[in-house]
């Protein structure tokens, strides 16, 4: 959420934020109705200070003069409470509009309609030279034994998976390997849930343009798709000091996505599932763009630091406005190398907000100067599984099907260095 008198003063600014996300948005409606609604709160405030002021003279005075002034305050209260209750439409249609407004994007997002003009800003990693046709990831973990996709499906529905033998401890090493690494570098860990409330999905920006991709249980609560959710929620009105500033976290969690509008895309295999697991770095800085972006530039550094450390090669692409979401203000997607599809997937994705989120959230602090701040916020994917084991595995295969295990992930499962059913 953006705040009002930003917006005011902003407005082509917000306008033009809103054309380059290629999210529909009237910046003069919302405009409109801010000032019906300023208008109905000032004849309200207005009204209820007659009402004290009648009220105050009723004691002091007898007789025929006393029944005109109760008569006054009976009609005052009518014609009040008619107006209350229109503005209190009039501040929920405010309101709705408010969460619509898209933050705006930094000026050095590029231009695009989507994600094919996404721009790369640097490689890493040599792709793997085969002399042989390379197999997909379907087949390597099939000949392998590393996931039952029948089974899966017969258990879950479409897209349902069972990983199993040294697909499930590759699953799990590859988490702990990660986890293990931001551990080092300061994180602090949390395992949050992936059940939250309405509003959690409202605070962090998912609500009420992702319902689609979420599921919702009978309840009213919902399935989050990351960690993010949960871990922002969690300081949720609250106003921290400046000096706890940054709190870094690095977030584990199950996870829940209805791949809405991905019809007839990756049907087959790992990459795009309903339910995964998903490690997710998110940090809570002071309201200083400087500070994010060296911020952006470290969690997104952190990600690479596991991608090579796991030897996968990849790329980093500048995310277009045309394929950001409605709270980030600039996005980094990193994409592994897939050589079954001759093409980079996406496996990362590092963003900053500003204080979107913690407008939403009303998650503050107090600076030096004694006065309190709304928090920046950034989040960024460590890793996520399974969709990480299909690079993992196509690029370490070899001719015979078996798969050379990157030499990190050796210690997590017990030594072992090339996965091969016999």
């Amino acid at each position: 959420m953006l705040d009002i008198n930003f917006i005011r003063e902003n407005k082509d600014i917000v306008q033009a934020g809103s054309v380059k996300k290629r999210i529909p948005f009237d910046v003069h409606e919302l405009l409109a109705k801010d000032e019906e609604r300023k208008a109905l709160l000032q004849t309200v405030e207005a009204k209820r200070a007659e009402q004290n002021e009648v009220g105050k003279r009723i004691p002091q005075v007898e007789g025929e003069e006393k029944a005109q002034l109760l008569q006054q305050m009976s009609a005052l209260k009518e014609v009040l409470q008619k107006e209350e209750e229109q503005l209190k439409v009039v501040q929920e249609a405010w309101k709705q509009l408010m969460l619509r407004v898209p933050n705006v994007p930094h000026i050095s997002v590029p231009e695009g309609k989507d994600d094919t003009e996404n721009v790369e800003i640097r490689t890493w990693g040599e792709k793997p030279q085969f002399t042989f046709t390379p197999k997909d990831h379907v087949e390597l973990c099939k000949i392998n034994k590393l996931v039952d996709f029948e089974r899966g499906t017969k258990i879950a529905g479409f897209r349902g998976y069972i990983l199993k033998n040294y697909g499930a401890l590759l699953d799990m090493a590859v988490r702990q390997f990660t986890m293990d690494s931001l551990l080092k570098k300061g994180y602090a860990p949390m395992t949050v849930p992936s059940l939250v409330n309405e509003s959690t999905l409202f605070g962090t920006g998912y609500l009420p343009q992702g319902e689609d991709d979420l599921y919702k249980t009978q309840d009213g609560d919902y399935l989050a798709g990351t960690g993010e959710v949960a871990t922002m929620s969690y300081f949720s009105d609250e106003v921290l000091d400046a000096k706890q500033l940054p709190i870094k976290i690095i977030a584990q969690s199950p996870c829940f996505r209805r791949e809405a509008g991905s019809h007839g895309r990756d049907t087959k295999g790992l990459i795009r599932v309903h339910e995964f697991y998903k490690l997710e770095q998110i940090v809570i800085a002071e309201a200083s763009h400087e500070a994010t972006v060296a911020l952006h530039e470290e969690i997104t550094q952190n990600a690479e630091d596991v991608m090579q450390a796991l030897n996968i090669p990849y790329h980093v692409v500048n995310i277009c406005g045309g394929d950001l979401g409605l709270g980030q203000v600039k996005k980094y997607d990193i994409e592994a190398w897939v050589p079954s599809q001759d093409t980079y997937r996406e496996t990362h994705s590092a963003s900053y907000f500003h204080d979107f989120q913690a407008r939403r959230l009303n998650i503050k602090y107090v600076g030096e100067d004694g006065k309190k701040y709304f928090a920046y916020s950034l989040n960024n994917t460590a890793i996520a599984s399974p969709r990480i084991l299909v690079p993992i595995i196509e690029n370490n295969q070899q001719e015979d099907g078996s798969i050379v295990v990157p030499e990190v992930l050796r210690p997590y499962m017990g030594g072992v260095e090339v996965i091969k059913m016999q």
